[in-house]
């Protein structure tokens, strides 16, 4: 049976990546989707199989990340290690980094240093926070705090700054290219995970996600509930899907807005969906159209 490619366009477009960890992996992954021919350069290994700290706490992750990755070593301290980093440089178009720009500057990379040297090249440079802070030390969960994702004493559920900020190295790998293509000229562009952490808690700060806002739980259509043998997610949060949840648990004036923020709805569905198991909900997800996904 035939299948649909997804298209390519940056086919042909060239990527080397110094990036180490998530998100520059991640977004080489991305770019691979894309089309892009990536290479990266990693420093020797001291322990395991990869220089790349990824690689040593997490193989089967960082095999994932890097399928399709031409890899290659290169200690970048040393004149053996300079010559191999300008010789894969002389055959690319975007060079992807995740150094503070101090580090940067010591090797020899900063981008007036790399723009005079080669006029074509671009450049995206993934730090932890803009401009003058990229400098301060931090990590996903700092900048998650910072942007108020973090609400109790339990981690996040997943890495949200690093992989919002591969999505947005990628994006601006993108940008880079086009701006290559109609000016024939490198660009540079810097992406900070910190920012990333603030724009995924935007609908946070605009209190949509509050437990006052409608997708924080006081919308009784869109929370998490205990049914008898484990959780069930429920998102019946348009009109249509909240009158179905409501009638399926007898709550009378679904289509109402003004009902589903009720205390008494609320208990209703709550009862309701304690009194069912899994099954029995996911049955009634497909019998009544309401978008419910059940959970251990």
């Amino acid at each position: 049976m035939p299948t649909t490619r997804s298209p390519q366009p940056l086919r042909g477009v060239r990527v080397l990546s110094l990036a180490l960890n998530l998100p520059g992996p991640a977004a080489l992954m991305r770019l691979r989707a894309l089309g892009a021919a990536c290479t990266k350069l990693e420093p020797p290994a001291r322990e395991g199989t990869s220089g790349d700290p990824m690689g040593q706490y997490n193989p089967p992750a960082y095999a994932r990340m890097h399928e399709g990755v031409k890899r290659l070593t290169a200690d970048l301290k040393t004149e053996a290690g300079q010559a191999a980093l300008h010789k894969q440089l002389l055959r690319t178009d975007v060079l992807l980094t995740s150094f503070r720009p101090s580090a940067l500057a010591k090797l020899g990379l900063s981008w007036p240093a790399l723009r005079k040297r080669y006029p074509a090249l671009a450049m995206v440079s993934i730090v932890g926070a803009p401009g003058e802070r990229a400098e301060e030390p931090g990590h996903d969960l700092t900048y998650l705090a910072d942007a108020g994702l973090v609400t109790g004493l339990d981690l996040p559920a997943t890495l949200f700054a690093d992989m919002g900020g591969a999505l947005m190295a990628a994006e601006a790998v993108l940008k880079a290219v086009l701006l290559l293509r109609s000016t024939g000229r490198g660009s540079a562009h810097e992406v900070a995970l910190s920012d990333a952490a603030a724009w995924l808690a935007l609908p946070r700060s605009w209190g949509l996600t509050q437990p006052t806002g409608a997708v924080g739980g006081a919308h009784a259509g869109y929370r998490v509930y205990p049914c008898k043998d484990g959780r069930v997610a429920v998102a019946a949060l348009e009109p249509h899907f909240a009158a179905a949840l409501c009638e399926a648990a007898g709550v009378a004036d679904g289509q109402r807005m003004k009902t589903l923020f009720a205390p008494a709805t609320h208990e209703a569905i709550a009862r309701f969906l304690a009194g069912r198991t899994r099954a029995q909900l996911d049955r009634l997800a497909v019998e009544r159209d309401i978008p419910m996904h059940t959970l251990a």
